[in-house]
């Protein structure tokens, strides 16, 4: 065999060369979004329930899309009367029923095993409408398994959402969330 021909070779099959473009799969029962919005008399803390999915990366050329996508009236927060009304009045649960995040493209480098940090630009589906979005998020690969968090501020009020306020009960017109991914990586 050519000398230069089994170099070439080595280097296709080399696990670098192989590992390039991948899947991950987010596993929705092992998966959440949380939510934090600051009151006048309280912090208010929430969950809600990642639907789906799939996000296609190439750590070479750290091209990246997919769709990741949250039920809007999964949303839980302990008071059921609060809920009803976050469902209802703000995030409009019968009309659009998920909230989505698109990723476009990312910053950093994907580490083929262990840890990374990456920013995460996409778009942000709320109510219908798209919004532009970077997100920190924080990689763990060990093996087929895989993790992704980040932590980012929702400007709800400034995108077209009612703040829940009233009376004496005032809340901040941006909510914290924190994405929380599990799933498996393939080709």
């Amino acid at each position: 065999m050519n000398p230069y021909a089994a170099l070439i070779l080595a280097l296709l099959s080399s696990p670098a060369a192989l590992a390039q473009h991948e899947t991950f799969v987010v596993r929705p029962d092992a998966s959440e979004v949380r939510i934090r919005l600051n009151t006048t008399h309280e912090v208010v803390n929430g969950t809600f329930h990642v639907q789906s999915g799939s996000i296609d990366f190439d750590s070479a050329a750290s091209r990246i899309s997919g769709l990741v996508t949250v039920a809007a009236g999964s949303g839980k927060t302990g008071n059921e009367s609060r809920d009803k009304k976050m469902k209802k009045d703000i995030l409009k649960v019968e009309q659009f029923a998920a909230v989505s995040f698109a990723p476009k493209a990312y910053a950093g480098r994907i580490a083929v095993s262990g840890d990374s940090t990456i920013q995460v630009t996409g778009v942000f589906t709320l109510l219908g409408t798209p919004h532009d979005l970077t997100i920190p998020m924080q990689i763990h690969i060990d093996g087929s398994k895989a993790t992704a968090k980040g932590q980012f501020v929702v400007p709800y009020v400034q995108w077209g959402l009612k703040n829940p306020s009233f009376l004496i009960w005032k809340a901040e017109n941006d909510v914290g969330v924190e994405l929380n991914l599990v799933g498996d990586i393939g080709n």
